[in-house]
């Protein structure tokens, strides 16, 4: 059990990892403007996730529900 605690952690503090890149990259497009070489239209691929999710209408709701509910079941450690 301690082995997939572990792991667990190790996802988690992937995840953390990720979502700070992901916040750096937004910030970073929005004060830059346009793609930064690093990160790429971050920007600009949330706005076509959102465009996406919008036209879907309910199916398009549901979804964006359920990656909330995904994002609030975190624990900060």
């Amino acid at each position: 059990m301690d082995v997939l605690a572990r792991i667990k952690g190790w996802i988690g503090s992937l995840t953390e990892i990720g979502l700070m890149l992901l916040a750096l990259a937004i910030v970073a497009g929005l004060l830059v403007g346009g793609t930064l070489p690093f990160f790429g239209g971050v920007v600009n691929n949330i706005i076509g996730l959102v465009k996406d999710l919008g036209s879907n209408g309910l199916v398009g709701l549901i979804a964006l529900g359920v990656i909330l509910w995904l994002f609030s079941q975190r624990k900060v450690s």
